[in-house]
This record gives C-alpha cells, structure tokens and sequence, in this order.
C-alpha cells in the first residue's frame, strides 16, 4: 500500500456506487474510516489550537488493485502551514516550495503591496493632499472677498455717476473697475500657479503608486493563470486538465481563489493516480464554525458548489456515481387548499420545486399549468424552498399576478412558518423575540448563506417557542419581516439566532427524513374582491379552508 493509502478492517458491505459528493448520507465505511482519521488528528497536539478555530477534513474508502480495502485523507487548503504531513495525501500541485516560482512570485508581489501600503500612509504625500487643500480654501476666501470688494465698489461708483457730472468723472469710474477686474485675475493666476506646482508633485506620487497598483494585478492575474495551468486533474477514463480548462467554460471563465485545494479533488486525484477504486467518500468539519457561515463540529458536508462542482464534474466521468438525492423528484403532488377565478392556494409537499429546475421538472408551476390550461400570466406569485413544505398562492390571472405581487412588495402579506428544532434552546435565549441577522449568498458554495454584518442585506424574523413534541424538541412559530433566502433556516441554527437548527436541514443542520419547516399560515388581500383571505390551520371561518398539516408538528 502506498504511505496514504490506510487498511480499513472491516466486514460491512461494500457499496456498488460512490456517493455523490453534493448530496449524501456518510456510508459507515466512511464513518469507521472518518473515525480513524478523527483519532489520529486528536492526537498531534501540535494541530489542536489551529483546527480548533476550524478547518474541512474529508476521507475517501477505496480498494487497491488487489481488492484491498483501505482510506485516504485529506484537509482543505493548508494544515501549519503545510500540504505535505505524510498521513494524508499530497496537494494536486504543491505550489508551497520555498524556492519555487509560485513562492518567488508571491514574495515579489507582497513587497508590492508594502511599497503601496506604505505609499498610501505617506506623510509627505498627506502633507502635499493638506496643502492641495488649504490652497484651495483660500483662493476661494480671496477671490470671495475681492468679489464682495467689487460689489461694493461697483455700488459706489453707481452713486457716483448718478450725482456727479464732473468731466472726467466716467473714465476714472472705468480704470478703477477695469483694474478691480485685473487684480481678480491675478489673484487667481497666483494661487493657480501655486496649485499647479502643488497638483504636480501629487500626482508624480500617484503616478507612481497607480504604476504599482497595476504592475501587482498584472502579477497577481498571471501568477494565477500559472497556478491553474498547473493544476492538472485526471478521471476515471484516463483523461487530465487543468483547472484553467476545466472552469473555461463556466460564467466565471476563471477559477476561483484556493480551487483545487478542497479535500475531495484532492482525494481522487491521489486514488486515480495510485490505481485505488473509489467506493464513498465524505467531508467533516472540525473545530468551531467560522464568524459568518455555520459548520458544526465533527458533522459531515457536501462539496462546495463554486469550487469544486465544475472540478468533480470532470473528474467523475468514468465512476458509477448515485444521483444527488436531494435533486431527485419526488413524484408529489400538492394538495389544493382554496380555488377560485382568480387565485389557487396549494399545500406544497417537501420535496417540490417551486419552479421546474435543471434536474427535477416536477414543481408548483407545473402542477398550476396542467391544472389550470386555461390561467394567464406567471402564475407564481413567490416560492418555498424545494424542502420546505407548506402554503402557497398561485394567480390565475395576469391581473391577480400583479397585484399579489403589489402586496409582496409592499410587505402587507403575512407569513408564518412552523419548524421542529434539532434541540431545546439554550437559557440565554428567550422563549419569544426577534432575530437580526443581516445575510449575503457564499459566492464559492450557493445557495449556502452567510451571516455579514457589512455586506449582508437586513434579515428580520419574529419567533416564538410554541410548544416541544414527545422528543422534547422545540416547535417554534417563525414569522418572516423580510424575504431573504434561506432566512428562516439561517436564524434558527446560528449562535447569534436560536442556535440550534431545524430537524432535517441538510446545509446547516443534521440530515433527517425531511426539512422539518412549513409555510402554516399566510394573509392577503384577495387581488379582485379585496376580501382579506386567511390561510391557516385553524381555518378562515367561512368553511374555505382545508388543515395545512406537517407530519409530527403540531400547535402551528
């Protein structure tokens, strides 16, 4: 066996397909395998303070040609500072050679941006931006009081001539005007020539700093270019490319910073070289979950979208891969809850699109096209998550669509959501209140949200503990004040929201049999008669409404 390659003793079955790395449930193999790695990781203490504030680990089950069965390990990124720690297996292209180009390169650019950070904190040039600007003020004052000092003049000599009529009087009038004029003139050629001197020192220093800006992009943009030229990743078929390949025909066109680093490539770049045959593979986090994104310790993850889907799209041609579950179709139908001419309101099942998607063509649309031939328009006022379950409003007409979409907008439709918690809360947390938590997409793995305080965009729910089922697990009633996505999941399972996540919530909770969140009730307008409509549990009193149930929740 090959240093990296480590003997799994083990009688549990071997699987006839390779999970899907984008949506799985960790096979016990890899469990048993995650378990030995897990151990090993607790005990170079040389590692504990730097995994403790977290860092991806991922193994990959596999069996030699000889039918050996065994695992491979890997972390993302670096571990100390290095790529190479002889247990797991080696970057695709170790680019951290002291003395290698990609090192140099980097040293020459660093130096760069010390030469622009220094710049940019220069007091000579602060000094040069102070003068620019004292000058400035007082050309202004003295131009503004030789102005007034005309106004007055000029106000005088008006007086003047409409008292005296002495010869000579006029001429005198026009040289002292012509001559006001002048010195106005000349006070700004002097402080204009001041300026000028001024202007030119500063911009010779920008110049300069503008040169090094550009010279480090044009760096920075080819050192990149070299690195992914370098990346070369192969396949089951045999096939190799680089990642400047593989992620040329992406909307990017680039591939992103710290691409290739993940542990899955990683993983499989090492079983295709070594002739090992991939069987599961998994991806654990450890340590605490970073400021903005929720992980949780020792808890298993799919592979990042914005990196490595286009990367593992080729490199697992060739493999018997099982179809990303969560994408599948579920054949459900939803259940019509109210109709009449002008709107639908259906009780979506989870598991349904909102909307037909790349994979998965059954949704809520499709359903309200078939159902209603006839209906014009959009039909879909606003959307669930596919995992979620619950109400929903659909316009049968164009003028019911604009005007449900009027009141979306305006915020005058009122939503609440019940959810079934992973766990109780904690005792700081109250049992009724509101949660902020400002919220942006992760570019490198959508639809994953991040928590940011700066670029995040307002995200406000009302919640209240209702009651517990017969686990004593939380049922919260959420209602949504704003509309971002992922909003309601993110609150529940953040430190800084409810701190524990909802049952099922497969991005940022525990795998379960389903997202354990449904849409229980929703108000609006009715968009023709104007009749306030009021979908919920218990009914909106004129016998319309049919139960919204969500299977083991009660008290929505």
């Amino acid at each position: 066996m090959t240093s990296a390659f480590h003997s799994l003793d083990s009688d549990l079955p071997r699987p006839s397909q390779l999970n899907n790395p984008f949506g799985y449930e960790p096979h016990p193999l890899c469990l048993q395998a995650a378990a030995q790695v897990q151990a090993y990781v607790r005990s170079v203490d040389a590692w504990q303070e730097e995994i403790s504030r977290g860092k991806m680990f991922g193994v990959l089950v596999a069996e030699d040609t000889e039918g050996r069965l065994g695992f491979l390990a890997a972390y993302s990124g670096l571990l100390a500072d290095r790529n190479d720690w002889s247990y797991f297996v080696p970057a695709i292209f170790d680019f951290q050679q002291p003395d290698g180009y990609f090192k140099r390169e980097e040293a020459q650019i660093s130096a760069i941006n010390r030469e622009v950070a220094l710049r940019s904190h220069d007091e000579g040039v602060e000094r040069l931006r102070h003068l620019i600007s004292q000058t400035e003020a007082e050309l202004l004052e003295a131009t503004t009081r030789h102005k007034r000092q005309m106004a007055e003049a000029k106000a005088k000599r008006d007086r003047i001539r409409s008292e005296e009529t002495a010869p000579g009087i006029e001429e005198r009038l026009i040289r002292e005007s012509q001559y006001m004029k002048a010195e106005l003139r000349r006070i700004k050629h002097r402080y204009a020539g001041r300026l000028e001197s001024l202007r030119s020192l500063l911009a010779r220093q920008e110049q300069e700093t503008a040169r090094l800006k550009k010279e480090r992009r044009e760096r920075s943009d080819r050192l990149q270019k070299w690195l992914f030229d370098h990346f070369v990743v192969s396949n089951a078929l045999g096939a190799t490319q680089t990642l400047s390949q593989i992620f040329a025909s992406t909307p990017q066109g680039v591939p992103p910073s710290g691409a290739g680093e993940c542990c899955a490539p990683k993983l499989l770049q090492y079983a295709y070289v070594h002739h090992l045959r991939p069987l599961c593979m998994g991806e654990f986090w450890w340590g605490e979950s970073p400021r903005a994104e929720l992980r949780r310790h020792l808890h298993y993850y799919p592979a990042c979208r914005g990196k490595c889907h286009p990367i593992l799209g080729f490199m697992l041609q060739g493999l018997d891969v099982e179809v990303n579950r969560h994408e599948l179709p579920t054949g459900a139908v939803p259940e019509i809850i109210y109709e009449d001419d002008y709107i639908l309101v259906v009780n979506k099942p989870p598991g349904l699109l909102s909307v037909p998607g790349k994979i998965a063509r059954d949704s809520v649309w499709t359903f309200a096209h078939e159902h209603c031939p006839e209906a014009e328009g959009p039909l879909i006022v606003h959307r669930l998550d596919m995992s979620t379950s619950g109400l929903m409003v659909v316009a049968k007409t164009k003028h019911a669509h604009q005007n449900l979409q009027a009141q979306f907008k305006n915020h005058t439709v009122r939503k609440t959501y019940v959810a079934l918690l992973e766990k109780p809360l904690k005792a700081s947390v109250p049992q009724k209140g509101v949660i902020r938590l400002p919220l942006r997409p992760d570019p490198t793995d959508r639809p994953r949200q991040l928590v940011d305080a700066v670029d995040g965009k307002p995200a406000v729910t009302e919640y209240e503990v209702t009651g517990a089922d017969d686990s004593g697990r939380p049922i919260v009633r959420l209602r949504p004040l704003t509309g971002r996505t992922h909003q309601l999941r993110v609150h529940c399972a953040h430190p800084q929201g409810l701190g524990t996540p909802i049952v099922g919530d497969t991005l940022y909770g525990t795998p379960s049999d389903r997202l354990y969140l449904h849409a229980a009730r929703i108000t609006f307008r009715h968009p023709e008669s104007g009749e306030e409509m009021d979908f919920s549990p218990g009914g909106i009193g004129d016998g319309r409404n049919r139960r919204a149930r969500i299977s083991g929740i009660s008290g929505a």
